[in-house]
């Protein structure tokens, strides 16, 4: 099933970006993303950014703004990706939930985990060898303004 938009938020605390574990239960593959999906009827798009938030981490955020807007990866459902930058609020993160059945037959939230955005070399090699995740990852750092040099190494 191919969707319009996924909004997704990135959220920031001292250099450091929060990521959401996904693990699928058939195969127990796990692979991290920002937490995010796609909005409801008649909600508007800070609303589904607050709302995912904290469904998938259990935290509430401020949305600050809109950092992305891309096409979607061509293997992926959706057609296009909105990144906002968010901080949070309130609540101390922690894996969520997802309340599509559809999805949750499909995998869970595992873990939440805090990325140094000053240095992806530290970043795990499951992160790095991610085609989805590591270049988002390299360009929320540039829309941040981080070198784009810094992302090399490993």
């Amino acid at each position: 099933m191919t969707r319009t938009v996924r909004y997704q938020g990135a959220i920031l605390r001292d250099d450091h970006l929060l990521l959401i574990q996904h693990r699928e239960h058939a195969t127990g593959r796990a692979y991290w993303l920002l937490p995010g999906g796609g909005r409801e009827s008649g909600e508007t798009e800070e609303a589904c950014i607050i709302r995912e938030m904290r469904e998938e981490t259990g935290c509430e955020v401020a949305v600050k703004r809109v950092l992305l807007v891309e096409r979607g990866h061509p293997m992926g459902i959706y057609e296009h990706l909105k990144t906002y930058l968010c901080h949070i609020i309130s609540g101390t993160p922690a894996p969520g939930y997802e309340p599509e059945a559809e999805a949750a037959r499909e995998y869970a939230i595992a873990e939440v985990g805090w990325f140094d955005l000053r240095n992806p070399a530290g970043w795990e090699a499951g992160l790095k060898n991610d085609p989805f995740t590591y270049p988002l990852l390299l360009r929320i750092r540039a829309a941040l303004g981080y070198a784009v040099d810094e992302a090399i190494g490993s």
